[in-house]
């Protein structure tokens, strides 16, 4: 789960939003939209049609746990119409990896009282879809829960678990000692060898996946054989859910401001960037000809509803002699101090909805 309570408003084309509700109107002709739905009157009117959506998280903003923050409640009777049915785009994001998406789906409409669909949910491990180069080749997935199921779903076709590398390879589960083979069986040298390792969130015996995952490291994808040097580069290792930091019911969270709030003005950033990008190779005379992106804008909005609270002083301030808060982000992301701090931070998600509305003018 997330570590920060927060939100975040995109700001999209008219076009996408247009596109999606067509579809839901039943219109053909377009590629098909869910997560909100307008009625047949609403689709010739531009202007009725919102140009804005959110992505909420789900830990500290929506559910504390298994129990439903009432703020919540609150937050989707304004943004549900008289049919029950979402008045604005609406995509639930989560660090949660251990469940399959349709799951995930299922628990967020029994929580929120109306029906959720599973391709309005992200999980951790959903942009993996996008690895493709990768899902041909024989991977060793770690993590709980559904792996092998969600790592098909993500599209690798040809996965092992740790538990079936064990039994293949037992006398490499050396650390717990009740395991630990009493006779020495024949090596084996009919195993195929493995062209990667999938990371789906945390195991539930470290020790075992962490020893496995070396030895495949380290024998370059052969664990039945000896080596004589590590290889390097060694095989890709394609990781989701790098934030084991969260509350849920706990009283004892650790507070990590870089995995909603970092991550948001980061993309925001990010769609800056590419606008500008766009608009110096085509020239502005030519901008009108380029089909605008999806999303033009992400603002972060924090809540007090999940790890952070403004009376207690984070760890997003800089320790005593130093100039800049210490940064616990990916390894890959370089540090810029002013993307930890949220757009807006208001008391919960039904505030949240009714201060976007309130930007966008529509009536809450």
């Amino acid at each position: 789960m997330a570590v920060l309570g927060s939100l975040s408003a995109v700001r999209a084309a008219p076009w996408l939003w247009r596109r999606a509700a067509y579809a839901a109107a039943g219109l053909r002709g377009l590629c098909p939209g869910k997560g909100y739905a307008v009625g047949p009157a609403q689709v010739r009117t531009a202007q009725s049609l919102p140009t804005f959506g959110f992505l909420l998280d789900i830990d500290g903003v929506l559910v504390r746990g298994h129990r439903v923050i009432p703020a919540a409640l609150d937050a989707f009777r304004r943004l549900l119409n008289a049919q029950g049915q979402l008045r604005v785009p609406v995509v639930f994001v989560t660090n949660a990896g251990n469940i399959l998406q349709d799951s995930k789906a299922q628990e967020l409409s029994a929580l929120l009282g109306f029906k959720v669909e599973p391709d309005q949910v992200i999980l951790s491990h959903s942009p993996m879809k996008l690895f493709s180069q990768y899902h041909g080749k024989r991977m060793l997935v770690s993590g709980q829960g559904p792996v092998v199921q969600n790592a098909r779903a993500l599209g690798f076709k040809n996965v092992v678990t740790v538990d079936e590398l064990r039994v293949a390879f037992p006398v490499l589960d050396m650390v717990d000692l009740q395991r630990r083979p009493k006779t020495t069986p024949l090596p084996r040298n009919d195993f195929p060898a493995i062209e990667g390792v999938l990371l789906l969130g945390e195991p539930v015996r470290w020790e075992t996946s962490l020893q496995l995952i070396m030895d495949v490291l380290l024998s370059n994808g052969n664990p039945g054989t000896g080596v004589a040097t590590a290889p390097y580069p060694h095989l890709p290792v394609l990781a989701s859910n790098m934030d084991l930091l969260w509350m849920a019911e706990a009283k004892m969270p650790s507070d990590n401001p870089m995995s909603d709030v970092y991550g948001a003005n980061l993309f925001h950033r990010y769609l800056q960037m590419t606008q500008h990008e766009r608009a110096k190779e085509l020239g502005a005379g030519e901008l009108w000809k380029q089909q605008p992106s999806a999303a033009q804008s992400c603002a972060s909005i924090l809540v007090c509803t999940g790890v952070y609270s403004p009376e207690a002083p984070g760890s997003t301030q800089p320790a005593q002699g130093e100039d800049e808060p210490p940064f616990h982000g990916h390894r890959d992301f370089s540090f810029s101090p002013g993307l930890i701090e949220a757009s807006h931070i208001v008391n919960d998600v039904d505030e949240a909805v009714r201060l976007v509305f309130r930007k966008e003018g529509w009536a809450s």
